[in-house]
């Protein structure tokens, strides 16, 4: 993800100037697209939204190969160097001040943030423990993007269990990025670097007998590493742990649209599992398609080329209205009905 730093503690972060274009609602989009995502069904008119599990209860589990600060864990608490295998840890968040007043004080001082992580877990028994902890419960696992540190991607995953409402157990799964500008190698290689881990965390939670359903929502280059450990776990464990993953949303995928194709058609009937959050005017997929030799990304690619692969498509094209259009599922409501509606299809078995 590609991200502007600007200077001095009194400016508005991009993450915050996301929060209130938000706060605007319909006003930002263009006329005409408040009733639709082009993914094939309408938004809107669903009733009155419930209040999400995470807001009631600000715990964030967290799988990481990310090296730990400190032990005990102090902040950053996870670094961007990478550690010995996965880590496991309930992070501990503090939530948005839902009033008016406190509604607009976050445009400024931000909404989500990471307060505490009391233990870390590292080794054979952190999947484990992740399973453990969401027992019982379905999972949305958040797998984040380039440039991302391990707060700006927990901050991430709380903003999209919370903007949907999402009811059950509400995880990232973080790999090690350098959080820097001119690290895009160093990225790709410690995303790819991450899917071991990342199988075995999938493997742990589809083998738990609590019944629970694994959604995962990927972004960026974390949709690489998404769809590379989706394939070695079809691969490895078959249709059983399959069977336990819901919803795969692939938001803004920086993936070379031949190996996402490639990808996808080793997929078999699962590919139904997959929606794709796309946009031919994201600035950073243009970026990172000239960084990779030219070649088309997946998420800038046509809707038509994707869904002749069988994967669900929602054009998100005509909703960014700003210069990058990067990360529209965090900061578009009608954009982050897809995945509503992806998980919600995935729980009813459609």
């Amino acid at each position: 993800m590609i991200r502007n730093h600007l200077v001095g503690a009194s400016l508005p972060t991009r993450r915050s100037l996301f929060r209130a274009a938000a706060l605007m609602g319909a006003a930002s989009l263009t006329p005409g697209l408040a009733g639709c995502v082009a993914d094939g069904l309408v938004t809107g008119g669903t009733g009155p939204e419930r209040q999400s599990n995470l807001d009631v209860s600000p715990i964030l589990l967290v799988a990481t190969t990310r090296k730990p600060v400190g032990n005990p864990p102090k902040s950053p608490y996870f670094s961007s160097e990478r550690g010995r295998g996965l880590s496991f840890a309930e992070v501990r968040l503090s939530a948005p001040d839902r009033s008016l007043i406190g509604k607009v004080s976050s445009v400024v001082s931000g909404d989500w943030a990471v307060t505490a992580v009391p233990q870390v877990e590292t080794g054979a028994g952190a999947a484990a423990a992740f399973t453990q902890a969401a027992f019982g419960r379905d999972v949305l696992i958040y797998v984040h993007g380039y440039r991302e540190s391990f707060a700006s991607a927990a901050v991430s995953a709380a903003r999209l269990s919370d903007g949907i409402h999402f009811r059950g157990a509400s995880g990232l799964f973080t790999w090690p990025s350098a959080a820097a500008t001119f690290d895009y190698g160093y990225d790709r290689e410690s995303a790819l670097w991450s899917r071991d881990a990342f199988e075995d965390l999938l493997k742990s939670l589809a083998s738990s007998p609590s019944g629970g359903r694994i959604n995962i929502v990927a972004h960026s280059m974390g949709t690489l590493l998404t769809l590379e450990t989706i394939r070695m776990l079809r691969a490895e464990a078959g249709e059983a742990a399959m069977a336990r993953i819901g919803a795969i949303v692939l938001a803004a995928p920086d993936i070379d649209i031949d190996l996402f194709t490639g990808a996808v058609e080793r997929m078999g009937p699962d590919v139904s599992k997959i929606t794709v959050i796309s946009s031919t005017n994201d600035r950073a997929l243009e970026l990172s398609g000239a960084i990779a030799g030219g070649v088309i990304r997946a998420g800038a690619a046509d809707r038509e080329r994707l869904e002749a692969l069988g994967v669900r498509v929602a054009d998100a094209s005509d909703y960014g209205g700003g210069l990058i259009n990067h990360d529209l599922f965090l900061s578009n409501p009608e954009v982050q009905g897809v995945v509503k509606r992806a998980i919600g299809r995935a729980a009813g078995g459609a």
